[in-house]
């Protein structure tokens, strides 16, 4: 715990703290109280920031959604060019991005996508953009990823409403097994394989006719 706290932005000084309780341990590590014993305040000064356990833990998410976008933006600069000639190769390095992201941030991947009744984004669907907050960065990178995909011909007109649901259900997925199921028992070479081929698999649903 630090001895004393001085630069005068607890709020965000709490979400930092906040957040390395996610890296190590997922959502149920979040605890404002403990939160606020890392900065070195009381639960009262850090109660004047966050509400309670609900809006400290959408702090969270919402950083969480923002090092993923981070992470499939530096995905998709591994492939430099013209976006419509390497529009295939970017969206799956951005798939395998996603998936990395979650085998090496696993507590902070949980607590991007946990759900947390009563906040902000608890309406939200997931089938269309949710706007220009951070959070919904990296949907509107998937977005821009598959508008990229229609502009080359390759994917088919009628395919465009619903790939966002689509290529994210799939890989989300495939980051689910690798991280929490039977996927995760594999060899790197293997796993690493199996990430490559399911990342192909949805590309080429896409761009099925």
């Amino acid at each position: 715990m630090k001895s004393g706290y001085h630069h005068g932005d607890l709020r965000n000084a709490l979400i930092a703290a906040a957040v390395e309780l996610a890296v190590e341990g997922g959502p149920e590590r979040v605890v404002l109280r403990e939160a606020a014993r890392r900065v070195g305040v009381s639960p009262t000064a850090a109660y004047r920031h966050f509400d309670g356990q609900a809006e400290l833990l959408h702090a969270v998410q919402v950083a969480g959604q923002v090092a993923l976008a981070d992470a499939l933006e530096a995905g998709a600069a591994q492939v430099p060019g013209d976006p419509e000639e390497v529009a295939e190769e970017r969206f799956m390095a951005m798939g395998r991005a996603y998936i990395h992201f979650a085998m090496e941030r696993p507590g902070l991947y949980r607590s991007a996508f946990c759900r947390i009744p009563g906040s902000p984004d608890d309406a939200w669907t997931g089938t269309r953009p949710g706007g220009s907050e951070p959070q919904y960065r990296a949907f509107n990178l998937l977005s821009s990823a598959l508008d990229e995909l229609l502009a080359t011909g390759r994917m088919p007109a009628h395919r465009r409403p619903t790939a966002e649901a689509s290529a994210w259900a799939m890989v989300h997925g495939m980051a689910d097994l690798v991280l929490d199921g039977p996927f995760s028992l594999l060899p790197e070479g293997e796993r690493e394989a199996v990430i490559d081929g399911a990342v192909r698999t949805v590309l080429a649903g896409l761009l099925a006719p």
